[in-house]
């Protein structure tokens, strides 16, 4: 029989549904923690960028995509993580492992307090107080000198295992690659589990879900401390790798970047999250290798702003012919693959 099916619930419900998906998966796992064996450490610095930047999408995912409370102050959590972690390494001396768990509590709990407002507000008014809590935020770390350093910054020791300095640009890449991996399958299962279609039911409707027995106080400061928790991580791993802790690393613009990620994605999907973050990133690195070439042959004024046209030119595009994300292009590959030769009748 032609087409690819499920055949019980466990097989439905399962992440990896074919031996061709295992397959697939197992590939590309081969391949990505490979890539120090034939990759320069340009390209390293790129996928590490990358797998950060997953990490913080994913959180963003939860809590917009999934919850629906729409967040432009996430950069500022991940803030919150970095200088916590700089603060338990440089400054008390606990080792990384303890302090990137910790790192991602803490920045929990700033979701949880700037969360607050979102029991009461929503739209544009709680858009308001996510941009609000990014400035509090940076002002705190500022005037907080003898913890942080204020504008000076604070140096970061590189994280280890023993003997074993996590250095190299390799040795930071497998650390952050198996950290991305973890927070993909946990995404995936908070997404499938109870509390996601929780988060979804408010995104839809929080009247009808409230009117179901959804307890919308609960479930919406959920999502902001999980979201925040995925923000905390991919702040200290940032610092960590820069070997430095500064506000300048934190810019208000990368907040509207991440959600920018999510448009380009798909919202509400954890494939979304990774593909609009490896998106975005990867079209950060064609413009920096397109800005030169431009700057001789143009005004060297729009090579200059040529970052900010071009992401702001690919959100409008999705925005128009693609709302939905690369996340549904993807799925509608799939369904034509799994369906084929019938797969004429699927529509979009």
């Amino acid at each position: 029989m032609p087409g690819t099916f499920q055949e019980s619930y466990a097989q439905d419900m399962a992440i990896f549904r074919t031996p061709l998906q295992w397959g697939m998966l197992g590939l590309f796992l081969i391949v990505l923690f490979t890539c120090p064996l034939f990759c320069s450490d340009r390209i390293l610095t790129i996928m590490t960028m990358i797998g950060i930047a997953i990490i913080s999408v994913h959180g963003l995912n939860i809590l917009t995509g999934y919850c629906g409370q729409i967040s432009i102050g996430h950069v500022g959590f991940m803030a919150v993580g970095a200088y916590i972690s700089a603060i338990l390494t440089a400054k008390l001396g606990w080792p990384f492992w303890v302090a990137l768990p910790c790192s991602g509590l803490a920045a929990g709990m700033a979701g949880l307090i700037f969360g607050l407002p979102s029991l009461k507000i929503k739209g544009f008014y709680l858009i308001m107080a996510t941009i609000a809590a990014h400035f509090i935020i940076i002002w705190v770390v500022l005037h907080l000198r003898s913890l942080t350093g204020g504008a000076d910054g604070l140096t970061v020791p590189k994280p280890k295992i023993g003997s074993l300095v996590f250095m190299s640009k390799a040795s930071y890449f497998y650390l952050v690659m198996v950290i991305a991996c973890l927070a993909t399958f946990l995404a995936v299962n908070i997404g499938r589990s109870r509390v996601g279609r929780a988060f979804v039911a408010i995104r839809d409707n929080d009247l009808a879900a409230e009117v179901m027995g959804v307890n919308l106080w609960s479930y919406k400061l959920q999502a902001f401390f999980i979201g925040c928790v995925y923000a905390g991580v991919a702040g200290s791993l940032l610092v960590h790798y820069y070997g430095f802790a500064s506000v300048d690393q934190f810019p208000f613009m990368d907040s509207v970047w991440y959600l920018g990620m999510l448009i380009v994605g798909g919202m509400g999907s954890t494939t979304g999250a990774i593909l609009g973050a490896v998106a975005l990133k990867l079209l950060d690195e064609l413009v920096t290798v397109v800005g030169p070439v431009l700057s001789a042959a143009v005004a060297a004024q729009a090579a200059a702003s040529l970052a900010l046209i071009t992401r702001g030119l690919i959100l409008m595009l999705f925005l128009i012919f693609e709302p939905r994300g690369l996340a549904h292009r993807w799925g509608m590959i799939k369904a034509y693959y799994r369906l084929w030769p019938f797969s004429h009748e699927e529509s979009e």
